[in-house]
Protein backbone atom coordinates (compact mmCIF):
# COMPACT_ATOMS: atom_id res chain seq x y z
CA UNK A 1 0.00 0.00 0.00
CA UNK A 2 1.27 3.56 -0.98
CA UNK A 3 0.71 6.07 1.30
CA UNK A 4 0.06 9.42 -0.29
CA UNK A 5 2.01 12.52 2.03
CA UNK A 6 0.92 16.05 1.95
CA UNK A 7 1.83 18.72 4.20
CA UNK A 8 -0.68 20.70 6.52
CA UNK A 9 -1.28 24.04 4.35
CA UNK A 10 -2.11 21.74 1.16
CA UNK A 11 -4.16 19.33 3.48
CA UNK A 12 -6.03 22.96 4.69
CA UNK A 13 -6.13 24.13 1.24
CA UNK A 14 -7.61 20.62 -0.26
CA UNK A 15 -10.38 20.90 2.91
CA UNK A 16 -11.20 24.82 1.71
CA UNK A 17 -11.82 23.54 -1.69
CA UNK A 18 -13.97 20.46 -1.07
CA UNK A 19 -16.26 21.85 1.49
CA UNK A 20 -17.06 25.31 -0.62
CA UNK A 21 -18.53 22.49 -2.81
CA UNK A 22 -19.99 20.85 -0.41
CA UNK A 23 -21.36 23.42 0.64
CA UNK A 24 -23.05 24.60 -2.81
CA UNK A 25 -24.20 20.89 -3.31
CA UNK A 26 -25.62 21.45 -0.28
CA UNK A 27 -27.68 25.01 -1.48
CA UNK A 28 -28.27 23.23 -4.75
CA UNK A 29 -30.28 20.52 -2.68
CA UNK A 30 -32.26 23.50 -1.06
CA UNK A 31 -33.41 25.65 -4.01
CA UNK A 32 -34.12 22.49 -5.82
CA UNK A 33 -36.08 20.88 -2.76
CA UNK A 34 -34.91 17.90 -3.64
CA UNK A 35 -35.67 14.78 -1.52
CA UNK A 36 -34.29 11.59 0.27
CA UNK A 37 -34.26 9.37 -2.76
CA UNK A 38 -33.46 11.72 -5.79
CA UNK A 39 -31.39 11.71 -7.85
CA UNK A 40 -28.52 14.91 -8.59
CA UNK A 41 -27.26 15.91 -11.65
CA UNK A 42 -24.59 14.59 -13.74
CA UNK A 43 -20.91 15.46 -12.36
CA UNK A 44 -20.02 17.02 -15.68
CA UNK A 45 -23.32 19.40 -14.84
CA UNK A 46 -22.40 20.14 -11.51
CA UNK A 47 -18.49 20.47 -11.95
CA UNK A 48 -19.55 23.15 -15.10
CA UNK A 49 -22.55 24.76 -13.00
CA UNK A 50 -19.87 24.93 -9.99
CA UNK A 51 -16.97 25.66 -11.89
CA UNK A 52 -14.56 23.50 -9.98
CA UNK A 53 -12.72 20.50 -11.25
CA UNK A 54 -14.89 16.94 -11.62
CA UNK A 55 -11.93 15.79 -9.38
CA UNK A 56 -12.48 18.64 -6.77
CA UNK A 57 -16.37 17.27 -7.18
CA UNK A 58 -15.74 13.92 -6.76
CA UNK A 59 -14.21 14.35 -3.58
CA UNK A 60 -16.34 16.34 -2.22
CA UNK A 61 -19.49 13.59 -3.24
CA UNK A 62 -16.85 10.88 -1.44
CA UNK A 63 -16.70 13.18 1.48
CA UNK A 64 -20.46 13.19 1.62
CA UNK A 65 -20.63 9.49 1.08
CA UNK A 66 -18.23 8.67 4.35
CA UNK A 67 -20.99 10.15 6.10
CA UNK A 68 -23.75 8.57 4.66
CA UNK A 69 -25.52 11.74 3.20
CA UNK A 70 -25.16 10.61 -0.38
CA UNK A 71 -25.02 7.14 -2.25
CA UNK A 72 -23.60 6.49 -5.37
CA UNK A 73 -24.99 3.35 -7.50
CA UNK A 74 -22.72 2.41 -10.66
CA UNK A 75 -24.02 3.38 -14.29
CA UNK A 76 -27.44 4.86 -12.34
CA UNK A 77 -25.77 7.84 -10.59
CA UNK A 78 -25.52 9.59 -6.86
CA UNK A 79 -28.14 9.84 -4.91
CA UNK A 80 -29.69 11.50 -1.65
CA UNK A 81 -29.58 9.26 1.28
CA UNK A 82 -32.82 8.78 3.02
CA UNK A 83 -32.17 9.98 6.11
CA UNK A 84 -34.39 13.40 5.87
CA UNK A 85 -33.56 17.04 5.27
CA UNK A 86 -33.18 18.23 8.68
CA UNK A 87 -30.68 15.42 10.01
CA UNK A 88 -29.18 16.45 6.40
CA UNK A 89 -28.57 19.49 6.48
CA UNK A 90 -27.43 19.38 10.24
CA UNK A 91 -24.57 16.71 9.26
CA UNK A 92 -23.15 19.16 6.54
CA UNK A 93 -23.03 22.17 8.72
CA UNK A 94 -21.60 19.73 11.42
CA UNK A 95 -19.32 18.76 8.38
CA UNK A 96 -18.38 22.43 7.21
CA UNK A 97 -17.68 23.54 10.61
CA UNK A 98 -15.11 20.62 11.08
CA UNK A 99 -11.45 21.76 11.70
CA UNK A 100 -8.27 19.50 10.90
CA UNK A 101 -7.76 16.98 13.57
CA UNK A 102 -4.70 18.14 15.69
CA UNK A 103 -2.05 15.65 16.41
CA UNK A 104 -3.96 15.03 19.95
CA UNK A 105 -6.96 14.06 18.39
CA UNK A 106 -5.37 11.45 16.03
CA UNK A 107 -3.20 9.48 18.81
CA UNK A 108 -6.40 9.17 20.95
CA UNK A 109 -8.55 8.18 17.74
CA UNK A 110 -5.87 5.66 17.02
CA UNK A 111 -4.95 4.04 20.44
CA UNK A 112 -8.67 3.67 20.76
CA UNK A 113 -9.29 1.80 17.67
CA UNK A 114 -5.96 -0.19 17.62
CA UNK A 115 -6.75 -1.08 21.08
CA UNK A 116 -10.14 -2.72 20.06
CA UNK A 117 -8.85 -4.00 16.25
CA UNK A 118 -5.78 -5.85 17.95
CA UNK A 119 -8.07 -7.86 20.24
CA UNK A 120 -11.01 -8.38 17.19
CA UNK A 121 -7.50 -9.64 14.95
CA UNK A 122 -6.05 -11.70 17.41
CA UNK A 123 -9.95 -13.40 17.76
CA UNK A 124 -10.88 -13.37 13.46
CA UNK A 125 -7.50 -13.04 11.81
CA UNK A 126 -7.46 -15.74 8.68
CA UNK A 127 -4.15 -17.07 7.69
CA UNK A 128 -3.97 -14.44 4.76
CA UNK A 129 -3.98 -11.45 7.68
CA UNK A 130 -1.20 -13.49 9.41
CA UNK A 131 0.81 -13.44 6.36
CA UNK A 132 0.05 -9.74 5.82
CA UNK A 133 0.92 -8.46 9.37
CA UNK A 134 4.10 -10.72 8.89
CA UNK A 135 5.21 -8.98 5.40
CA UNK A 136 4.83 -5.34 7.22
CA UNK A 137 6.77 -6.63 10.50
CA UNK A 138 9.91 -7.80 8.77
CA UNK A 139 9.84 -5.08 6.44
CA UNK A 140 9.79 -2.43 9.15
CA UNK A 141 12.44 -4.53 10.95
CA UNK A 142 14.47 -4.72 7.91
CA UNK A 143 14.46 -0.51 7.46
CA UNK A 144 15.37 0.05 10.94
CA UNK A 145 18.09 -2.93 10.94
CA UNK A 146 19.20 -0.90 7.96
CA UNK A 147 19.72 2.86 9.45
CA UNK A 148 16.60 4.03 7.24
CA UNK A 149 12.78 5.64 8.41
CA UNK A 150 10.73 3.13 8.82
CA UNK A 151 7.73 5.23 10.04
CA UNK A 152 5.63 4.08 6.93
CA UNK A 153 6.12 0.59 7.51
CA UNK A 154 5.59 0.82 11.08
CA UNK A 155 2.34 2.39 10.49
CA UNK A 156 1.89 -0.33 7.71
CA UNK A 157 2.20 -3.06 10.23
CA UNK A 158 -0.34 -1.43 12.31
CA UNK A 159 -3.13 -1.08 9.04
CA UNK A 160 -2.48 -4.73 8.45
CA UNK A 161 -3.75 -5.86 12.51
CA UNK A 162 -6.64 -3.45 11.32
CA UNK A 163 -7.71 -4.75 8.24
CA UNK A 164 -7.08 -8.46 9.92
CA UNK A 165 -9.93 -7.55 13.02
CA UNK A 166 -12.49 -7.46 9.87
CA UNK A 167 -14.28 -4.31 10.77
CA UNK A 168 -14.58 -2.43 7.71
CA UNK A 169 -15.41 0.78 9.21
CA UNK A 170 -12.47 0.90 11.65
CA UNK A 171 -10.25 -0.35 8.87
CA UNK A 172 -11.55 2.64 6.92
CA UNK A 173 -10.74 5.43 9.56
CA UNK A 174 -7.30 4.05 10.40
CA UNK A 175 -6.80 4.43 6.69
CA UNK A 176 -8.43 7.83 7.04
CA UNK A 177 -6.24 8.98 9.71
CA UNK A 178 -2.55 7.54 9.30
CA UNK A 179 -1.01 9.88 6.61
CA UNK A 180 -1.15 12.64 8.78
CA UNK A 181 0.06 10.84 11.71
CA UNK A 182 2.92 9.75 9.45
CA UNK A 183 3.37 13.53 8.50
CA UNK A 184 3.43 14.93 11.98
CA UNK A 185 4.88 11.96 14.20
CA UNK A 186 8.43 12.42 14.07
CA UNK A 187 7.84 16.21 14.34
CA UNK A 188 6.05 15.40 18.20
CA UNK A 189 8.11 12.47 19.18
CA UNK A 190 11.96 13.63 18.97
CA UNK A 191 13.58 10.71 20.51
CA UNK A 192 11.65 8.39 17.76
CA UNK A 193 14.89 6.93 16.64
CA UNK A 194 16.40 5.94 20.15
CA UNK A 195 13.05 3.55 20.27
CA UNK A 196 14.46 1.27 17.20
CA UNK A 197 15.40 -2.00 19.18
CA UNK A 198 12.30 -1.45 21.08
CA UNK A 199 9.77 -0.67 18.62
CA UNK A 200 10.96 -4.20 16.46
CA UNK A 201 10.76 -6.77 20.07
CA UNK A 202 7.09 -5.07 20.59
CA UNK A 203 5.68 -5.49 17.12
CA UNK A 204 6.76 -9.32 17.43
CA UNK A 205 5.16 -9.22 20.16
CA UNK A 206 1.95 -8.01 18.81
CA UNK A 207 2.65 -10.84 16.04
CA UNK A 208 3.02 -13.46 18.24
CA UNK A 209 0.11 -12.61 20.42
CA UNK A 210 -2.30 -12.65 16.81
CA UNK A 211 -0.84 -15.52 15.67
CA UNK A 212 -1.72 -17.17 19.41
CA UNK A 213 -4.92 -16.08 18.89
CA UNK A 214 -5.02 -14.52 22.01
CA UNK A 215 -7.07 -11.61 22.02
CA UNK A 216 -6.35 -10.18 25.90
CA UNK A 217 -2.21 -10.81 25.18
CA UNK A 218 -2.97 -8.74 22.07
CA UNK A 219 -4.41 -6.01 23.85
CA UNK A 220 -2.10 -5.78 26.86
CA UNK A 221 1.46 -5.95 24.44
CA UNK A 222 -0.50 -2.53 21.97
CA UNK A 223 -1.27 -0.96 25.48
CA UNK A 224 2.43 -1.58 26.65
CA UNK A 225 3.15 -0.35 23.27
CA UNK A 226 1.32 2.87 23.08
CA UNK A 227 2.56 3.68 26.44
CA UNK A 228 6.12 3.43 25.29
CA UNK A 229 5.90 5.41 21.95
CA UNK A 230 3.78 7.97 23.71
CA UNK A 231 5.57 8.59 26.94
CA UNK A 232 6.27 12.02 25.93
CA UNK A 233 2.82 12.61 26.19
CA UNK A 234 1.13 10.68 29.04
CA UNK A 235 -2.11 13.16 28.62
CA UNK A 236 -3.04 11.60 25.78
CA UNK A 237 -1.77 7.65 26.73
CA UNK A 238 -3.80 8.19 30.52
CA UNK A 239 -7.05 9.63 29.15
CA UNK A 240 -7.67 6.29 26.54
CA UNK A 241 -6.15 3.95 28.06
Amino acid sequence: MNLEIISKNENQEITSRVNKIIAQISDLISQKHLQPGDKLPAERILAEKFEVSRRSLRVAILKLESYGILVSMPQSGTFIANIGSIAMQGMIEDILSLGLPDFKSLVETRILLELKAVRLAALRRTDDDLARIKEALDAHETKLRSGEDAVQEDLLFHLAIAKASGNVTMNKIMIGITPQIIVDFKKYHKDYDSLDELRIIEHAEIYEAIKEKNPQLAKDKMKKHFAMLYKYCYDIAEDVF
